[in-house]
């Protein structure tokens, strides 16, 4: 079977599936806990991306356990191509920030919707921000400098988004 590219969302998956086997809804919480600092991953993404990696040989479905949860290991295959993945260039960030398309329209927007839309995600950066320290520490704690890394990105994005909330136009 000829070997084919990884998006993102797939090579986090086969990423993931290194630990061992794991069903959708564990991937979907691994992916959340571990990598939801800095990435998002969402349910309807995961279940998309397994039926396809298992099609290319990249994993392997278990056989159906409690509530019909199927696990799924990660093949040599897959492993393979997670590696050349590793080793390609990580491309441009893709920025798309809906906060940042809703102020582009600022003008547009009804009386007291910019304010509305700033508390909403100053409460929600704030509450990730909380999250990310907390993760932090443990990485620091566990010496795992990866996750202190990524980790120490995620604190550094949030502080800047608060940042820019208390700077923005009508705050």
């Amino acid at each position: 079977m000829a070997e084919t590219a990884l998006n993102a969302t797939a090579a986090a998956l086969l990423g993931l599936l290194h630990d061992g086997p794991k069903t959708g809804g564990q991937l979907v919480a691994e992916a959340t806990g571990r990598l939801g600092p800095f990435w998002t991953t969402t349910r309807s993404q995961v279940y998309r991306e397994l039926p396809s990696l298992a099609a290319k040989g990249y994993v392997r479905a278990g056989k159906a356990g409690a509530r019909s949860a199927q696990p799924y290991t990660v093949t040599a295959t897959g492993k393979r191509a997670f590696s050349r993945w590793l080793g390609e260039p990580a491309g441009h960030d893709q920025l798309r920030n809906p906060l940042m398309l809703r102020v582009a329209f600022g003008g547009l927007h009804g009386k007291g919707q910019l304010d509305e839309l700033f508390t909403e995600k100053r409460k929600e950066h704030t509450e990730a921000l909380d999250v990310a320290r907390e993760r932090l520490k443990e990485a620091k704690r566990d010496g795992d400098k990866y996750a202190v890394a990524t980790l120490d990105f995620a604190v550094t994005y949030h502080r800047a988004v608060l940042k820019w909330l208390d700077a923005a136009p009508d705050a």
